[in-house]
């Protein structure tokens, strides 16, 4: 199970296109409503998510995605309940993916991209605390998954694909979806 973080003012681009390659390649992937049942994005747009984070079971989870956006990144950092979460998967060595501004503000927050490899949006490489900042759309450093923006989303998308059901299946699904980026 996947599950996909939502606070008020998250970055709809980066949350909506891992869901759909996910969901494509047979991914079972859950929108959780940090900030309520429906979540307005920093444009304006409501999403009916699936749960709400009283009814998410952790245990079930290999992955937690984490879209950027403003003050949605913030929204989430500022929710104890998530960086538990975090924390949780990081320890239990599970995969953890954030993009945008979430790799610098909450995992950097969190001190969790010591001495790895990270990318995130450009300007905010000072927030990876630890980090060897790459400058790169997209970068996995074992089971954490960063990329720096709505312009790396299907790089993001693919890689995340890639991890949990394998890199032909994310060929696969780049190509359905006229990707030529990722072969």
């Amino acid at each position: 199970m996947v599950y996909v973080l939502l606070a008020e003012g998250f970055e709809e681009v980066e949350a909506l296109t891992p869901v759909d390659l996910l969901r494509r390649a047979g991914a079972e992937v859950r929108l959780i409503g940090v900030t309520g049942s429906i979540v307005h994005g920093s444009h304006g747009i409501g999403v009916e998510t699936d749960l709400t984070m009283e009814q998410v079971d952790w245990d079930a989870g290999e992955m937690i995605v984490l879209p950027g956006g403003m003050p949605g990144t913030t929204n989430l950092y500022a929710e104890g309940r998530v960086t538990e979460a975090v924390r949780r998967y990081f320890d239990e060595g599970k995969y953890i993916a954030a993009i945008c501004a979430a790799p610098s503000v909450i995992l950097g927050g969190m001190g969790l991209l010591n001495g790895r490899r990270a990318t995130c949006y450009p300007g905010m490489e000072e927030g990876m605390k630890g980090a060897l900042p790459q400058r790169q759309s997209c970068v996995v450093d074992g089971k954490i998954i960063t990329a720096c923006g709505v312009g790396g989303a299907l790089d993001f998308a693919c890689a995340l694909v890639a991890a949990l059901c394998g890199e032909e299946t994310a060929r696969k699904i780049a190509q359905a979806v006229v990707y030529h980026a990722a072969g």
